[in-house]
């Protein structure tokens, strides 16, 4: 199963190509970002930029930095959190290693000041004054509503977990040596100023963090300072470097990662096993036994090429095939992505509400974004002629508490608490729902009324429909 994306400070860049620079002036009144739809929130942390031109010039290619001369975007950004958020923070039972890192960079390597235990706040604010420590807040979307606001759009628009650190870093300081991460990066500059280094990647697109000595990576490709409001972007694999100059006030930063184990690479694992499966059902090659003692051997020419057959094989298979299996990624993402957005208890993800569907009811789909319909074996038969099933899994019974925390739960748990199964033959009228604005529950491609209810007040039942 993909692991969460993890809290970054990374990147990647290919090439020589330099990070671009964009410089905007404020268009008179206030700026805000765009929460109508989830490529309007993207759209407005990139302005000016266009999306197009961000995802074929920049995107798992070269930075991006996007300075702005925005007065009230400023003041957003610096609301998203600050430094004197830490005091109310930590009297809610903030943990060290869990919650908070307080780190130094020293001689080239991150030196980590954690204590055990609970973190109080005046210890906290010592560490930062007097060894000038760095403090990195694990995923503050967790309490933070706007950050909450904004992962759950960005989310919707990526289709992959989007998880967030802030980093704190006094004057003349610096929390992390060099190195690269596994996810990509968006940077929003909070409080004060932050002074970035980026080079050239050693891993581009890289599966994994890493550490590079600086004697080792050359000269930065670009230098740069960012300023509340400001924002960068950049590959994963991408070396760099951060420090607060000194003189100045304190640096608040938020890194927003995404992409972390989300490549073709990742999507073949996932899908091919689904389809081997399937296929041995008919494939007689395919069930016959190994050579003997082919495991106790280096493996020999003529199983590579038996095994090149079957590859060709399935990938015959595969051009007549209509939808590929996701074995684990489509529930991962499900399971542990942030409900959407609400304000108040959150009782319409939780409660069904208003008037209960009926054969004459007009019903609509909410929540879309929020939902995945898949077929999969069906989970109460083990035997090889079991039949697929469609399933329906969503978000809306999620806990932004824990997000992005890594806490696993069995797939039990998440068809009882997180979906629906329904037979193949409800296809038809489950694709009617997903694709009309607004449907008549008599009008569903079923056999009898009973099953068209039925279907209804499943959905119902788990907030995914409303009556109009």
């Amino acid at each position: 199963m993909p692991k969460k994306a993890k809290p970054a400070e990374n990147g990647k860049e290919e090439g020589p190509a330099p990070c671009k620079r964009v410089k905007v002036e404020a268009a008179g009144g206030p700026s805000a970002l765009n929460f109508d739809s989830p490529s309007g929130l993207f759209e407005s942390l990139i302005s000016p930029i266009k999306t197009e031109t961000f995802f074929k010039e920049f995107w798992e290619q070269k930075p991006l930095l996007i300075q702005r001369d925005d007065p009230a975007l400023a003041t957003y950004y610096q609301s998203l959190f600050r430094l004197s958020d830490l005091k109310s923070l930590c009297s809610r039972g903030m943990y060290y290693g869990r919650d908070i890192n307080v780190c130094r960079c020293v001689n080239g390597k991150k030196k980590v000041l954690n204590k055990d235990g609970k973190v109080h706040f005046l210890q906290l604010r010592k560490d930062f004054d007097q060894k000038r420590a760095t403090i990195q807040f694990h995923q503050p979307q967790r309490f933070k509503d706007e950050l909450w606001r904004i992962q759950e759009k960005l989310e919707c628009y990526f289709g992959s977990l989007v998880g967030s650190n802030v980093y704190i870093t006094p004057a003349g300081s610096q929390g992390l040596p060099p190195h690269y991460d596994d996810v990509e990066v968006l940077i929003l500059q909070l409080e004060g100023e932050k002074r970035w280094r980026l080079y050239r990647p050693t891993v581009p697109l890289a599966r994994e963090y890493g550490v590079e000595a600086e004697d080792s990576i050359g000269s930065p490709a670009r230098e740069f300072t960012l300023k509340p409001g400001d924002f960068l972007y950049f590959p994963r694999g991408t070396i760099h470097q951060a420090d607060t100059p000194p003189g100045l006030a304190h640096s608040t930063h938020l890194t927003i990662s995404t992409y972390q184990n989300n490549s073709w690479g990742d999507f073949l694992l996932d899908t091919i096993s689904g389809l081997v499966f399937d296929t041995a059902k008919e494939d007689l090659e395919l069930r016959a036994g190994l050579p003997r003692q082919l495991l106790l051997v280096e493996t020999t020419a003529v199983a590579r090429r038996r095994v090149s057959g079957f590859l060709r094989m399935l990938a015959d298979k595969l051009e007549g095939t209509k939808e590929l299996l996701s074995a684990d990624m489509k529930k991962d993402f499900i399971m542990n992505r942030l409900p959407p957005y609400c304000v108040g208890d959150g009782a319409e993800l939780s409660t069904p509400g208003g008037q209960l569907p009926r054969l004459d009811s007009t019903v609509r789909l909410q929540f879309k974004d929020h939902i995945v319909l898949t077929l999969g074996p069906d989970q109460d038969r083990s035997d090889e002629t079991r039949e697929k099933m469609i399933y329906i899994y969503h978000s809306l019974k999620n806990r932004r508490e824990t997000h992005m925390m890594g806490n696993e739960e069995t797939e039990f748990i998440l068809f009882q608490s997180h979906g629906l199964r329904f037979p193949l033959s409800h296809m038809d009228a489950l694709k009617q729902i997903w694709n009309s604005t607004a449907i008549s529950v008599k009008d569903l491609k079923l056999t009898t009324d009973e099953e068209k209810e039925s279907l209804a007040l499943s959905l119902w039942t788990e907030c995914l429909i409303q009556v109009v």
